[in-house]
């Protein structure tokens, strides 16, 4: 049996200060082996820079997913996937990106393979590159990278739910969990399917929890209301913080539960 502990989308300062004042909480409590967390809005809400993955690694996280925001910082971003080759970006943004969407490792005797995925639909204007098909890159994946026995994540970076759902039915019996990301929004629909997958629509972020999915609450206010204005995409700085995760336990390579996990700290 493994337990594995998945973070969703920490969201800038406040998000990394939460996730280092609950993982040590949550490890002792819940005893993970294998600790995964999203991090393509880690710096200042959008992408990820040395510093803040400096902040990560002391946090002994093994693998660290991402999405459509990550090389938001540019140059940052190529330099944290040089030097972390446990920093992996979606499998189906092609090779002209740095990185790879997969990170398999071996840890107390026992083979993982992390896997990250981006959606398509409603993805249009959302990054910069093409997206493939997420069901081509994986079933690709599979027969090419992971190995028979391995623990196997996939975290879907999504908007749509239906795409999340489509993919968690064309997996199921053939990875152990996946999980989705990207909406900063949880969702109830927590199971482990017929043939062994556990599945989430949305782990949710953890981040500023008095915002907008992470955004000042004036700043996403004033693009509603005065479409002419302009706004930034200030993540908010002050107040609580949402600490979301799932918790995975497995028998064997497949599921044997899933656990949604949250947190508030004032």
């Amino acid at each position: 049996m493994s337990k594995i502990l998945f973070f969703g989308d920490i969201y800038g300062k406040l998000g990394r200060a939460g996730l280092s004042q609950v993982l040590p909480q949550w490890r002792e409590e819940h005893k993970p082996d294998v600790v995964v967390a999203n991090v393509e809005n880690l710096a200042h809400g959008k992408g990820v820079t040395l510093s803040s993955m400096q902040e990560m690694e002391a946090l002994g996280i093994d693998v660290f997913t991402s999405g459509n925001h990550v090389f938001h910082s540019g140059a940052a971003a190529d330099e944290c996937f040089a030097k972390y080759p446990n920093l992996v970006r979606p499998e189906n943004y092609g090779d002209s990106f740095a990185g790879k969407g997969y990170y398999r490792f071996f840890k107390n005797d026992q083979w993982y393979c992390v896997i990250n995925l981006n959606g398509q639909v409603f993805f249009e204007k959302q990054f910069r590159g093409e997206i493939s098909s997420p069901f081509t890159a994986v079933d690709k994946l599979l027969a090419s990278v992971a190995e028979k026995g391995d623990i196997i994540l996939v975290d879907i970076h999504a908007e749509a739910t239906s795409e999340k759902v489509a993919l968690g039915w064309h997996v199921d019996g053939r990875v152990t969990a996946l999980v989705g990301t990207h909406t900063h929004v949880p969702t109830a629909d927590l199971w482990v399917e017929p043939c062994g997958t556990a599945f989430a629509c949305d782990v949710g972020m953890t981040g500023p929890q008095h915002s907008v999915i992470g955004v000042k609450v004036e700043n996403v206010l004033g693009r509603f209301l005065d479409p002419a204005g302009k706004y930034a995409m200030e993540p908010a700085d002050v107040g609580p913080v949402v600490v979301n995760a799932v918790l995975v336990t497995t028998d064997g390579v497949r599921a044997k539960s899933i656990q949604r996990l949250q947190s508030v700290i004032d």
